[in-house]
């Protein structure tokens, strides 16, 4: 295991010089805005397994972070939102990945007349001891490379994205997870752990991760199959199911009571009144449902109330409810 960043290093080193569509499998669309031409050779370096570009994120030109460059296709989509000098700041740990990522740059300059390359500062840098003072992002964002880390890095990598986030920032991040059993052969395979594949965690691991960090508000905004470890083709015993997770964790206070984690729940109150008000700052109307984090659902499960609905996580949450 202690040769993983290393074999990371040599794998994306070779995807930067010779593009590797197949290294990743995007489980999301390409975002597509006005004026936004994006050139083959960044789809084609799209190494990651959803996607960190959400639009109602990227408001009042943020200072945005993205680590882990690629083909600097998303590092090219953030600058659409963020049209200043350094407005968006790509660290990688990888030298000919930022060669590859500043060449696609200059290349996405000819085509869009609206960006320019001084939108973007390239630096040389690790996720575990960013280049960049404290409170100083708007958003910051990582696709698919959280998952190559051992949990202990991966505290401090979120570490270190709270640290450099302003009060109330964002973190985006895309990931794959998994609910079956790993191997430990396959967890401690460098070379897995490079292709996003065997870090895979289960969601409220993963998710512990986060709020243990700080985030006090997390958002889970879309959960999609990625791919399978299937015995034969890899060392397990048992089929093995991986999904891809797009998730958004804000520096937001942690509350006295626990993280606000939304996982996709509604409540619905049915009774006979206008409305039901359960004195904790949360007012359902009649029969119109409330998104709601995950500790609101249980305590308004625990009234054991015949007339409120609460529904099942759905794994989708797009913002607005109780919190």
């Amino acid at each position: 295991m202690t040769n993983y960043l290393d074999t990371t290093i040599d794998v994306y080193a070779k995807a930067a010089q010779t593009p590797d569509v197949g290294l990743c499998c995007t489980t999301s669309p390409i975002w597509q805005f006005p004026g936004l031409k994006i050139p083959k050779i960044m789809q084609e370096m799209n190494y990651g397994c959803g996607s960190t570009v959400h639009p109602r994120d990227l408001v009042n030109n943020p200072r945005i972070l993205y680590v882990g460059v690629g083909g600097g296709m998303e590092v090219l989509q953030f600058s659409y939102f963020s049209r200043q000098v350094s407005g968006v700041v790509g660290v990688d740990i990888v030298e000919d990945m930022l060669v590859a990522c500043d060449k696609n740059l200059q290349l996405a300059e000819q085509e869009n007349d609206w960006f320019s390359s001084d939108f973007v500062t390239l630096k040389k840098g690790t996720a575990l001891n960013l280049p960049l003072t404290d409170n100083s992002i708007d958003v910051a964002a990582q696709n698919c490379l959280f998952n190559i880390f051992t949990q202990e890095d991966l505290r401090k990598a979120l570490a270190e994205m709270y640290r450099v986030l302003k009060p109330h920032g964002r973190l985006v991040l895309s990931d794959p997870i998994t609910e079956d059993p790993m191997p430990e052969k396959l967890r401690d395979d460098p070379k897995l752990r490079a292709l996003c594949l065997s870090g895979s965690l289960p969601l409220k691991e993963y998710i512990d991760l986060i709020t243990e960090a700080g985030f006090g508000t997390v958002e889970i905004r879309a959960k999609r199959p990625y791919r399978v470890l299937a015995p034969g083709q890899y060392q397990t015993d048992h089929l093995i199911v991986l999904e891809s997770v797009e998730v958004c964790a804000i520096k937001d206070p942690m509350p006295a009571d626990g993280p606000c984690v939304f996982t996709g729940k509604a409540a619905v109150y049915f009774g006979d009144q206008e409305y039901f008000d359960d004195q904790k700052g949360h007012v359902l109307m009649h029969n119109q449902p409330l998104a709601i984090c995950d500790k609101t659902a249980r305590d308004l499960e625990s009234l054991n109330r015949k007339d409120l609905l609460i529904t099942d996580s759905t794994y989708f949450y797009d913002g607005g409810g109780c919190c």
